[in-house]
């Protein structure tokens, strides 16, 4: 009977947990970078985001981009207009891009100029994960994305799983270039409200043990939430606990 369970339990293939594994940023990368080599492309970028309450996101990314076109890759500018990225942004579904996602905007020049570096076809993919983290990934190339539609389906779905195992480790261990957003000073009644909701109590139960209205606790853990720079008040209380702000 064990024997027959463990036939039944899906392996993962060498390349999908070898990023798995992947125990440093040198091992990952060469982890990405094999992946991308054997899916059939060239250039590979990873990157986790984690978005801030009313301020700008932290990203930190991995990559193999060429030496030559590194100014233009991580220039901010680019990025924001970047129709693949902006898509990214704002759909989990994969995107199969050429030459003509970037004239449909009006931004032929960007991908005559990229194309030079290799960058004229790919596939990219968004992961949009809770608070307020995301995984994108792109593999690029200078041919064309193959005719056959079963070719380009496996291509994505290749894409995909490997996309769903390398997440954690790329968020593990990139976790550290990822700046820690200022904080301004939070009240003694703010820090008291995050300390009741550590403990799992509900708006209306800070404010009878606090004295307060529940309306003014719920305030409290609000604004306490967005001095912290968080999504909502689960991360807060992480991130008050990790700098020593309740306990």
């Amino acid at each position: 009977m064990a024997a027959a369970m463990q036939r039944n339990v899906p392996m993962l293939r060498d390349e999908f947990l070898s990023v798995v594994q992947a125990n440093d940023r040198d091992q990952l990368l060469k982890t990405i970078v094999d992946f991308t080599h054997q899916l059939g492309f060239e250039t590979v970028s990873a990157a986790v985001v984690v978005d801030h309450f009313g301020d700008a996101p932290d990203t930190a990314w991995i990559d193999n981009t060429p030496a030559a076109y590194r100014e233009s890759f991580e220039d901010l500018g680019n990025r924001r207009r970047d129709p693949v990225l902006r898509h990214c942004k704002q759909s989990s579904a994969p995107i199969l891009w050429n030459q003509d996602t970037y004239a449909a905007v009006g931004l032929g020049e960007k991908w005559e100029f990229q194309a030079g570096f290799g960058y004229g076809t790919g596939v990219a993919l968004a992961l949009h994960l809770p608070a307020g983290r995301h995984f994108v990934m792109g593999v690029d190339r200078d041919q064309a994305l193959p005719g056959d539609r079963n070719e380009v389906t496996r291509l994505v779905a290749e894409l995909q799983l490997f996309a769903a195992c390398a997440q954690e480790p790329v968020f593990r261990l990139l976790a550290s270039e990822l700046p820690e957003p200022e904080v301004s000073a939070l009240t003694l009644r703010e820090l008291e409200s995050l300390h009741w909701t550590m403990e799992g109590k509900t708006a209306w139960e800070p404010g009878n043990i606090l004295g307060i209205s529940e309306q003014t606790a719920a305030r409290h853990v609000n604004n306490a939430t967005q001095k912290l720079g968080c999504v909502n008040k689960v991360q807060a209380v992480v991130r008050a606990l990790r700098r020593g702000l309740i306990q």
